[in-house]
């Protein structure tokens, strides 16, 4: 059933999204947005899409987004937990875990595993398929991910991520040597329209924004190692713009990278690590930094190098 929201006097202009969002905290702001894209926002006769604003005085007409209660099957997976209270956890994902169920998924995903682990106390805002998560990692990328216990914790970090508040950073083996230091790549990325399982940078794609420095080289090799910083969340952000710049991942077949035999061990994975992750904790207010040790697979391959 659709219901009325007029906005109040004091706001000259806001994004539709944002706006639903503070006056409805009970929904994130996420939520509004897959509402809006869904057409169940509308203004007059007119459905809102995302990057329209809205005035004082304005009627918005609304069908509020449906939080459905999951039936996935919880698992008793192990997790490598570093950090968790009442409302929030921090994981350190394994290489090779799925986040969320999808097609060709089975029962052990990470979803599977926080459903046991925390035992009916995940927030239902990410929906049916994907209790608690706020954001993502792919299948082989190891690392830090942020998982909500409340919707209030869902709601907060959801809103830093849209903001682009966290600080986010991963450790990277590319191959090639770059002659600069740093840089900065600022590429739209879509879907490939030939392979729909890979992205690719294109100019009607959605703006992404990544940051590398040079922590290592191994120039005999023609491999170094980058830290990379995200200001944006798109699908395979990092793996597509390290292509972009003619640097593939080790072990990224999909984006361009090819073996070679010059490495004194063969990747056996995407070799990308999400080590660190600062940001706001959504209910105390408290500035947390969190950082997860380089797994052992990756820390073999880097020794490796350093060897030769």
């Amino acid at each position: 059933m659709s219901e009325s929201y007029i906005v109040p006097e004091g706001i000259r202009r806001s994004r539709a999204d944002k706006a639903l969002a503070a006056a409805f905290p009970e929904h994130s702001r996420v939520a509004w947005q897959r509402a809006i894209d869904a057409g169940l926002v509308k203004r007059g006769d007119t459905p809102l899409v995302r990057r329209d604003e809205v005035f004082a005085g304005d009627v918005l007409t609304y069908e509020a987004p449906e939080i459905i209660l999951t039936d996935l099957t919880p698992a008793d997976i192990p997790l490598d937990v570093l950090l968790e209270d009442e409302h929030l956890l921090v994981i350190n994902k394994p290489s090779g875990m799925v986040v969320h169920p999808g097609a060709g998924t089975r029962g052990d995903t990470l979803v599977h595993a926080l459903l046991h682990h925390c035992a009916g106390s995940l927030s239902g805002i990410g929906g049916v398929e994907r209790p608690g998560i706020v954001h993502r990692l792919d299948r082989e990328t190891s690392g830090l991910i942020v998982v909500a216990k409340s919707d209030a914790a869902h709601r907060g970090l959801a809103e830093q991520f849209a903001e682009r508040e966290l600080d986010k950073q991963y450790l990277a083996l590319v191959s090639g040597v770059p002659r600069l230091l740093s840089g900065v790549i600022e590429q739209p990325i879509a879907r490939d329209q030939r392979h729909r399982h890979r992205m690719t940078v294109t100019e009607d794609g959605r703006h992404a924004k990544t940051d590398w420095v040079l922590e290592e080289k191994f120039e005999k090799l023609n491999v170094c190692l980058f830290r990379c910083g995200i200001h944006t969340g798109r699908t395979h952000q990092i793996r597509v713009h390290m292509k972009f710049i003619r640097h593939p991942l080790l072990g990224d077949r999909t984006y361009g990278w090819r073996p070679d035999d010059r490495l004194p061990i063969a990747p056996e994975r995407v070799m990308l690590h999400a080590e660190r992750l600062n940001f706001t904790h959504p209910i105390t207010e408290e500035e947390l930094s969190m950082q997860a040790p380089v797994p052992p697979d990756f820390k073999a391959v880097l020794d490796s190098l350093r060897e030769h």
